[in-house]
């Protein structure tokens, strides 16, 4: 009531608000209002102080509200102008996409329609619906990847099964923890001679004779950790066979898992055709040494043999450290054999000297083979003792060179200062020789084990007449 008792709601109206007063409701109860003709044209912009995305549509009065709406808007906004001043009840609000006059700026908004005056103005109070867009945006970009991270997960979960199912080896899972079997296929299924549903979700030691649970599992998990190549043996439940538990830890989802290999030890059931196997048994047993280096030169592993040739007691002394420390040569040797082994895939019988920290070079012979891991390259020396095979690697006798019987020769016609300088330039032409065929004809490499330049090289290799032979033979 006023202060004369009179009503200010009567029968729905509301009492004159003065425009600046209507105009700042307006500002705060929508995003944006616009007052237009019934033709379109902008009479007034009145934005929300709030919104910071309207402040640049006070441009907009005097022109027509349709230069500012995407293509696709004007349409529907002349459809429902059209209704509502032709007056039909009701006039549903209208969403809008707004456009600045480089088509760039495309902000929704809501727009209602309602009369303001007899002279046939309009005022669309717009609600910004930006903020539902984003969120409707994100949502649908959450949903898309659920749907991704679903049919991924699909994807990887075939390959496992299908990796499973096709191996030969007999593989179950088994949570650390509990000591459930979570997954197993049909070759450990086969090995423990029961169905899917007897070995699923039940205990690992349901399947062994003479072992407590405890026991077993942290057996296994504690040989998994250590990762020695060993096995666990144990007794199938049943069948009485025994056979080994080849354990490997992981996690995943916060849970330590054991992939556990079932392998069969007794003579009836051995695999002798597992190759991997056997190239493991002769890596580490195998009478040569064997060392595997990357092409930057890093020793990787190496067995024990090659351990006993450089007198290291483990070799974890010599991983990561340079091959070439262990050569006489050091990285000339190493720069020769990688060059070939690199060119043609592999080299034979390279003689050099091999020696550890402490003891003295010993003669040995090397062969090499380029190896790829992956999108790696190494390389795999296998290293033999030439000083007990000196029988089967011929050596050059110089008395036997045509040139020391003619040296001999000189003596009693010639003086001794030129028998010298002939000797010298008979030892000259063999050592270049031989560097130059253990380099197999590599120039740069011979003049570096020579300790030569490389032109000097050229002019010994000249003044000998070696250039125009055959060299590789």
């Amino acid at each position: 009531m006023t202060s004369r008792g009179a009503k200010y709601w009567n029968s729905g109206a509301i009492p004159l608000i003065a425009p600046e007063i209507l105009g700042d409701i307006i500002a705060q109860v929508a995003d944006v209002g616009v007052v237009i003709s019934e033709s379109g044209t902008v009479l007034s912009v009145l934005v929300n102080p709030s919104n910071q995305a309207f402040q640049v549509l006070s441009r907009w009065e005097g022109d027509d509200i349709r230069d500012f709406l995407t293509e696709e808007s004007i349409p529907k906004f002349d459809s429902r102008l059209e209704e509502f001043v032709g007056g039909k009840p009701n006039v549903r609000p209208v969403e809008l996409n707004h456009a600045d006059e480089n088509k760039r700026w495309g902000s929704p908004v809501r727009y209602s329609f309602h009369r303001i005056g007899p002279d046939g103005v309009v005022l669309l109070l717009g609600r910004d619906l930006q903020p539902i867009a984003e969120m409707q945006q994100q949502l649908v970009e959450a949903q898309l990847a659920l749907e991704r991270d679903y049919e991924a997960q699909r994807e990887y979960d075939t390959r496992f099964r299908v990796l499973m199912e096709s191996t030969s080896e007999a593989i179950v899972f088994v949570s650390a923890q509990t000591g459930e079997i979570t997954e197993a296929n049909a070759a450990a299924l086969a090995l423990l001679g029961r169905t899917s549903d007897d070995v699923l979700h039940s205990q690992l030691i349901d399947c062994f004779e003479g072992r407590k649970r405890g026991d077993l599992i942290e057996t296994i998990a504690a040989q998994a950790i250590s990762q020695l190549n060993k096995t666990i043996s144990v007794e199938v439940r049943g069948s009485g066979e025994t056979i080994g538990i080849s354990p490997t830890m992981f996690r995943a989802a916060g849970d330590r898992i054991l992939l556990c290999r079932l392998l069969p030890i007794n003579d009836s059931s051995a695999r002798v055709d597992d190759l991997g196997r056997n190239l493991l048994g002769l890596y580490h047993d195998g009478p040569e040494a064997i060392a595997f280096v990357s092409d930057g030169g890093d020793v990787l592993s190496a067995n024990d043999a090659f351990l006993d040739m450089i007198d290291v007691a483990h070799d974890i002394n010599v991983r990561g450290r340079s091959f070439a420390d262990y050569l006489q040569r050091g990285s000339v040797d190493f720069k020769v054999m990688a060059e070939n082994a690199s060119r043609a895939g592999k080299m034979r019988n390279y003689a050099t000297k091999l020696a550890g920290e402490y003891g003295s070079p010993r003669a040995v012979d090397m062969s090499v083979t380029k190896l790829t891991a992956g999108s790696k390259v190494i390389f795999a020396f296998v290293i033999r003792d030439a000083t007990r095979a000196d029988a089967a690697h011929p050596k050059t006798s110089p008395t036997s060179d045509e040139n020391m019987r003619s040296v001999a020769e000189l003596v009693g016609s010639a003086s001794l200062k030129d028998i010298v300088a002939e000797t010298t330039n008979v030892v000259e032409k063999m050592c270049i020789e031989t560097a130059v065929k253990l380099t197999m004809n590599n120039r740069v490499a011979a003049a570096e084990m020579l300790g030569l330049s490389r032109q000097s090289l050229y002019v010994k290799l000249r003044k000998f007449d070696l250039l125009s032979r055959d060299t590789d033979g």
